[in-house]
């Protein structure tokens, strides 16, 4: 089992990244979230999940060892495969997800793609309390203002939720205009998917 890689960031996809580690580069698919957050050139350390299916090893990274676990957590729910896993954390915090669980909340859950209301409710069922409580308050969404409204039109531009939130939180320093910080935040989202 890898646990975790640490190498140099040779390029940055749409959904991985190649490290390059004592010469071998490493593929390791990776949320968004954590992608906006690599620099080609600069030195990463991810926690790592390899998957193994009869057809492909798959490498996935992740920016700390919760997000590592509740990936590892979710595919034991029937149904949910590694890239159902990988969305649920692009689109919710570990905590948030924790959350959603114990407070039986199929709405949020829902909002994960490829999650309908049998695959929340197996879920809620089967891994509410293998994930344990939430370790801090859960990572609030901007709900009203400039930021909110910023990522609300990158959600709409077909940007996932959580890409969109850390490419504006990057930007947002609470004087700019709507206009400015979507220019930014767009440049940051086209770095790391062109």
């Amino acid at each position: 089992m890898i646990g975790s890689v640490s190498g140099t960031v040779a390029s940055i996809g749409a959904d991985f990244a190649l490290v390059e580690v004592g010469g071998v580069g490493l593929v390791v698919s990776a949320p968004q979230k954590t992608l906006l957050e690599l620099r080609l050139g600069s030195t990463v350390r991810l926690f790592t999940s390899l998957v193994v299916r009869e057809d492909a090893l798959t490498l996935y990274g992740f920016a700390n060892e919760d997000e590592k676990n509740v990936f590892e957590v979710l595919q034991r729910t029937k149904g949910i495969g590694p890239r159902l896993a990988l969305g649920a954390l692009d689109t919710l915090e570990p905590d948030q997800l924790r959350l959603a669980l114990a407070n039986k909340d199929e709405k949020l859950l829902v909002k994960i793609p490829g999650v309908g209301k049998r695959t929340a409710q197996r879920m809620i069922l089967e891994i509410a309390d293998k994930l344990g409580p939430a370790t801090a308050t859960a990572i609030a969404r901007p709900s009203s203002g400039i930021s909110a409204e910023v990522v609300a039109g990158l959600v709409q531009l077909g940007w996932h939720e959580s890409a969109a939130e850390a490419a504006v939180s990057m930007h947002d320093d609470g004087h700019q205009d709507a206009s400015s910080l979507l220019r930014l935040a767009l440049q940051t989202l086209g770095k790391h998917n062109g």
